[in-house]
């Protein structure tokens, strides 16, 4: 669904207005960077929350240094720009966000500045899949000696692209991206989560991932609220096949169960299974604010409380 309202450098623009220049350093080179972030729609409360905003602003702060794109953004504005939006266009559902921070000039592959900022927000729903398919890419993850995989530079997913592609090709409906030591990295767009005698298992930041908000909340409620111990540690591709459960992880993806590896059944190859399911009820409760201690994650749209990414 369009949206009917979008920021763009400091102003709320009809969705069909917003233009930048094919010229533009964003366009030919790629020299942009974005955070892709949600918002829950809380009935009971008659609140939406954006989930993390502070986290998500520090990191599109750190994507800015990297690229070295010179701009002036104040946290509150990068918040507001965002929170304006979701006012404008009256959401009262599930959101997801996507806020872009791009090299407006016209010029060489070195320009880096100004730099434009902006917002595009539209509804999407919960994750509802019981799981998908996936298979290893024979694509390899980009390392952080040639790209930053760390942060959320647009160029970096058209390595994400390729391997998207290429499992849909071959009939799947996901991919995991091995590193250039072929152990586990991430899939498109999602960290990944697996589990071997019951327990989580996650490739470690090093691992050429993004440093997501996500799989930081996920090693946090499964040592604080599911009492487990997750590990952060290389992933072979035969661990893959042994183990018990699967799961991607993102503010697209949410938590998405993955049934089967390269047509090797987890589990029973049809539904979650008890961890990931664990994990999925705590994270969705917190991210609609029906966990009151995690209320510091979660910044009101429409109410009074207090502007959390200041």
């Amino acid at each position: 669904m369009t949206p009917r309202y979008l920021y763009l450098n400091g102003r709320i623009l009809p969705y069909d207005e917003a233009r930048i220049h094919v010229q533009s350093a964003a366009v030919k080179f790629g020299a942009s960077v974005f955070e892709g972030l949600r918002a829950y729609w809380n009935p009971k409360q008659g609140e939406l929350y954006v989930f993390r905003l502070k986290e998500h602003i520090d990191r599109l702060y750190d994507s800015l240094r990297l690229m070295r794109m010179e701009h002036s953004f104040a946290r509150e504005e990068l918040a507001s720009s965002i929170l304006e939006v979701l006012r404008k266009n009256e959401f009262r559902e599930d959101v997801h966000i996507r806020q872009s921070a791009y090299v407006e000039a016209d010029g060489d592959i070195d320009a880096t500045g100004p730099v434009g900022l902006a917002v595009d927000a539209r509804p999407r729903k919960l994750t509802t899949k019981a799981g998908i398919t996936a298979c290893v890419s024979s694509w390899t993850r980009i390392s952080d000696g040639s790209m930053p995989p760390r942060i959320k530079c647009s160029a970096n997913y058209q390595n994400s692209r390729l391997a998207s592609l290429e499992a849909k090709t071959n009939g799947y409906e996901g991919a995991l991206i091995l590193s250039s030591r072929g152990k586990l990295s991430e899939a498109p767009g999602a960290c990944c989560f697996v589990v071997r005698r019951g327990v989580p298992i996650t490739p470690p930041v090093t691992a050429d991932i993004l440093e997501s908000v996500t799989r930081a909340t996920l090693l946090e409620l499964f040592r604080k609220e599911l009492g487990q111990s997750p590990e952060e540690r290389e992933v072979d591709r035969t661990e893959l096949y042994v183990a018990e459960e699967a799961f991607l992880c993102g503010s697209g993806w949410e938590i998405t169960p993955v049934v089967s590896i390269d047509k090797l059944p987890l589990g029973d190859g049809t539904q979650p299974g008890p961890v990931t399911r664990a994990i999925q009820a705590c994270y969705f409760a917190v991210v609609r604010g029906e966990k009151p201690e995690y209320r510091s994650w979660l910044t009101p749209v429409y109410g009074r409380g207090e502007l959390r990414a200041s």
